[in-house]
């Protein structure tokens, strides 16, 4: 079943946004480059069901930083609905040019339609670009203020990536903007990135490993405790 939804459209900008390539998220997340393209494509039938390609889905818009639980409600709206009625096996020639034309509209709203969900969410936070950092990135010690960070570092981000080592819940405030709590699954991750920074809040802070554009930090925080830190931009000389 090739999907219309637009879900596949904004994973793939997501992924071009953050000049992420196929083969690094491939890397990264474990997903094959077929399956990639398949859920960038919409081609769930390939994903072997719908319960893979929900799980899929999952994985994939958290690597990307976009809110999971909504990808895959925007999926499954689109699974639960009825398919398109075939049309008669024989048409005059103006009954195809008629219908040629409604096909042309329907390509037309979705790509409107896939339009309007990477936007929103942009415009929510969900979705965020990836520069090419040059000042060092560093923890914040608890309690510092914003005014301690180079506030010259316009072009930079700070990219935090979590990867669960068992089940875990996580959550971001990203340059002052908290977003939503997700739970992470063994192998899971969750991707942010600010321009100035990103406070990340483990409830466990030993059942994750955190990444900071880039360079791995291991595991941040004792098993079972709760574990925060701040990341954000060193002033250069």
């Amino acid at each position: 079943m090739a999907g219309t939804s637009g879900v596949g459209s904004a994973l793939r900008r997501a992924r071009e946004l953050r000049g992420i390539s196929v083969d690094e998220a491939s890397r990264d997340t474990k997903l094959s480059g077929q399956q990639i393209d398949a859920l960038e494509n919409e081609t769930y039938q390939d994903l072997g069901g719908e319960v893979y390609a929900r799980a899929m889905l999952r994985t994939y818009a958290q690597y990307l930083g976009l809110d999971a639980a909504k990808v895959v409600r925007l999926y499954a709206r689109m699974a639960d609905e009825p398919a398109p009625a075939k049309p008669p096996g024989k048409m005059g020639r103006v009954e195809a040019a008629m219908a040629a034309a409604r096909i042309r509209d329907n390509q037309r709203f979705l790509l409107i339609a896939a339009a309007v969900v990477l936007v929103a969410l942009v415009a929510m936070g969900l979705v965020s670009k990836r520069g090419a950092p040059s000042a060092e990135v560093i923890p914040v010690p608890s309690g510092s203020s914003s005014a301690a960070l180079n506030s010259s570092a316009d072009g930079h981000s700070v990219d935090v990536v979590l990867t669960a080592g068992a089940e875990v819940m996580v959550s971001a405030v990203i340059d002052g903007v908290p977003g939503e709590p997700v739970t992470l699954r063994p192998g899971e991750v969750a991707s942010y990135s600010g321009e100035h920074e990103v406070t990340v809040t483990a409830s466990d802070g030993g059942a994750v490993s955190v990444s900071v554009n880039g360079r791995d930090l291991g595991a941040p925080g004792s098993i079972g405790q709760p574990w925060t830190d701040t990341y954000g931009f060193r002033g250069q000389a």
